[in-house]
């Protein structure tokens, strides 16, 4: 074979399993046919903290549980979507966070880490949504953390501090989007908010359908023209792998793409047609865990939800789909470290609950048999007493690490613990200052270039329903 041939044909690896080729260098793409080049309707969807090793294992645990590719990857297998690169960088760190991260799609500019849509000398970047909805059409977001959160605020709010969740909560009430859905109880209702306002109250009071349970958003009347905000649970959502797993959960927490779904179902009716953001929040969390059931559950859960996405943009020609994540976390990755790859991995496949769920149930007090027991009934992994007493003694100290981690269980050991297990190691506990997988699928898709900066989707997502 011809040198320049052999590179032509071979395939991009990344963490271990194949990538396909980058589409816009592929001569022999076929792309779907477009009524139009104008979108009607844009689905961004955000696996937040996704690293390619989190991508590239979602993808082998389904191939391997299910016999399938994900809906991510088989946009690529099939030739169907545009694929990219995208450089992440705020505008005072190579290293976003998700407040800057999504405030460069949001406002289309960089601004320092933590802030929103707001520049270092303070001139506020007005959000995407914010003109999209001045533009007539329906515009929401829905997430498996706080609504309030860094990712769908990006998109939504200015703030100096993504912190001031309560505020931004303040603001959803006087901008009136059409669907906001997701967790953060705490910063609506009255019991736990600083300043004891009602949220809850002041949304029923301005004409909000406000749903509070999964039953209460399936049942949710799709021919309503009344805002909708849907809050399921205190802080973020549970992790896929735990609610799963606990009926009391199922029954009354939404996955994503039930609430993605429900999402398009409302908004949809509007004639001008509508943009929605979709967040796999979690995602990030699992990663800043290194909780390896989390992480990957979730980065499913998301995928059922891209899922649900494409379904409706391959019925509807005129929806732009756009896929990726604000930023690497922790660089989780399969190695062959010794042991039988294969057989670790498929380990993760029978977990029936996260790390998350283990040390939250562990006491100071309990015996390292106890702990030995309760991680082999949650993950059938089987531990020594002496790796258990090892976990105990962070329960005196109270002293692990990770971002999402107030009570400072010990994740870090315990996913130490778990590679020879499960072969699967981690970079980091942080975000990773990596560039990015960015796909996309639909009218609008080949303004994509090969490699992007963040901030570029700004207006490329303008000019796709053409207001730029």
């Amino acid at each position: 074979m011809k040198r320049r041939d052999f590179f032509k044909h071979t395939t991009i690896l990344a963490a271990g399993s194949a990538i396909a080729p980058l589409t816009a260098f592929s001569a022999d793409i076929v792309r779907p046919d477009f009524p139009s080049r104008t979108a009607k309707n844009i689905i961004f969807l955000v696996s937040d903290g996704m690293s390619i090793g989190t991508l590239t294992m979602a993808n082998l645990f389904l191939q391997r549980r299910e016999g399938r590719s994900s809906h991510w990857m088989s946009l690529y297998e099939q030739q169907k979507g545009v694929r990219a690169l995208m450089d992440t960088a705020s505008a005072n760190a190579l290293v976003t966070d998700s407040a800057a991260a999504s405030s460069a799609w949001g406002g289309g500019i960089r601004v320092n880490n933590g802030s929103l849509n707001v520049a270092e000398n303070g001139t506020l970047h007005k959000p995407i949504l914010q003109k999209i909805k001045a533009a007539g059409k329906a515009v929401g977001c829905v997430t498996t953390v706080p609504v309030t959160h860094a990712t769908p605020a990006g998109f939504c709010v200015n703030s100096s501090a993504r912190s001031n969740q309560e505020g931004i909560a303040l603001q959803y009430l006087d901008l009136r989007f059409d669907v906001m859905m997701g967790g953060g109880t705490e910063f609506f209702s009255a019991a736990e908010r600083k300043d004891k306002k009602d949220l809850f109250e002041n949304l029923t009071a301005k004409g909000f359908s406000v749903l509070r349970n999964r039953k209460d958003m399936l049942n949710a009347n799709t021919s309503d023209s009344r805002p909708v905000m849907g809050v399921f649970n205190e802080d973020g959502l549970p992790y896929s792998l735990d609610r799963a797993n606990d009926p009391s959960k199922t029954e009354k927490i939404p996955t994503l793409a039930e609430m993605t779904d429900t999402a398009i179902k409302l908004m949809a009716k509007n004639k001008e047609g509508f943009v929605l953001q979709v967040e796999g929040g979690k995602v990030d969390w699992a990663a800043h865990a290194n909780d390896i059931g989390a992480l990957i559950n979730d980065q499913v859960a998301f995928d059922d939800a891209v899922g649900v996405a494409i379904a409706f943009a391959e019925k509807n020609k005129d929806t732009l789909i756009v896929i990726t994540t604000d930023h690497g976390n922790a660089n989780p990755g399969l190695f062959s470290a010794g042991g039988d790859v294969n057989a670790n991995f498929d380990k993760i496949g029978s977990f029936n609950h996260t790390n998350d769920w283990i040390l939250n149930g562990i006491t100071r007090n309990d015996s390292p048999k106890q702990v030995v027991d309760r991680i082999e009934a949650a993950q059938r992994l089987v531990f020594t007493q002496a790796e258990a007493s090892q976990i105990l003694s962070h329960y005196q100290t109270m002293d692990g690490d990770g971002l999402y981690n107030p009570k400072k269980l010990p994740f870090k050991l315990l996913a130490e613990l778990q590679v020879k297990h499960t072969s699967v190691s981690w970079g980091s506990m942080g975000h990773s200052g990596d560039y990015v997988e960015l796909a996309m699928y639909g009218p609008g898709s080949e303004m994509l270039k090969p490699f992007v900066k963040n901030t570029d989707l700004h207006d490329l997502m303008l000019r796709a329903v053409g207001i730029l």
